[in-house]
């Protein structure tokens, strides 16, 4: 049977397009190659600390430019789920960082301490005592307890350090309610780039570094799937896992080869 042509490319950034702040290749001539390919492209990322401005301005430094509505990052998908909730906003309390605190604020969410809708919860690398516990107690109250993300840990040149699944996992032991969580391998961060793509799920292709989310969210999000070996996983990890991304290749150039 044959496949659909792909007409979309959904692109984890970090292990993808740069590592840390090391380029991966050519950033400006690989979106110029999808393009050129006949195809659409989105970003979808589960950092949450920053804005899409900011993503914008990272593009710019390796010299591309690249439009707002391309960039979906989870707290923008996180925002933009509990909007539909709450149209009108409300009181929030919020742990996590600017990312997450700019995109709630623009669909009207603020940060407060009592009588709140929702707990919403990314990466918080000024987490204190206090911020779980009020947590905690809001979420024991009835607020919704919401994750932009699951990642329970993150790289660093040191080792493995705490993402926002393991401020997440705090809280559920504290309080025994599980999170709503929004970002990948959940599929709403995908749906939404589709959306606003207008490009169904079989004709997308997600591609990224990590199977317990990238591989994993495009599946579930009815996408074919490809892992890049430029970040996190490993040529022996990808034909192990289950199910198999339909394409492992060394990088994002080398994937566009093989699509052409």
């Amino acid at each position: 049977m044959t496949l659909p042509v792909i007409k979309a490319l959904l692109l984890d950034m970090d292990g993808v397009l740069w590592r840390g702040d090391e380029p991966i290749g050519d950033v400006p001539t690989l979106l110029e190659r999808i393009v050129q390919r006949g195809m659409q492209y989105a970003f979808v990322t589960n950092n949450a600390t920053r804005t899409v401005e900011q993503y914008q301005e990272k593009f710019r430094h390796y010299g591309a430019e690249v439009a707002p509505e391309h960039i979906h990052t989870s707290a923008r998908v996180t925002a933009k789920m509990l909007s539909k909730q709450y149209p009108d906003g409300g009181r929030v309390f919020i742990i996590g960082e600017r990312g997450l605190q700019t995109a709630l604020a623009e669909r009207g969410f603020l940060q407060a301490e009592s009588d709140c809708l929702a707990v919403v919860v990314g990466l918080d690398r000024e987490l204190t005592y206090a911020k779980l516990r009020q947590a905690a107690l809001l979420i024991q109250a009835g607020a919704a307890f919401i994750g932009t993300n699951p990642d329970g840990n993150l790289p660093s040149p040191e080792g493995k350090v705490p993402g926002a699944g393991s401020i997440l996992a705090a809280l559920q032991t504290a309080t025994g309610v599980a999170p709503t969580v929004i970002g990948k391998p959940q599929p709403a961060l995908l749906h939404s780039a589709l959306e606003q793509l207008g490009v169904p799920p079989e004709l997308a292709l997600m591609a990224g570094d990590r199977l317990d989310t990238d591989v994993q969210a495009g599946y579930n999000a009815g996408c074919r799937t490809a892992l890049l070996l430029s970040g996190v996983a490993t040529r022996a990890q990808a034909e192990a896992w289950q199910p198999q991304p339909d394409f492992i290749e060394p990088d994002l150039a080398s994937l566009l080869d093989t699509l052409t």
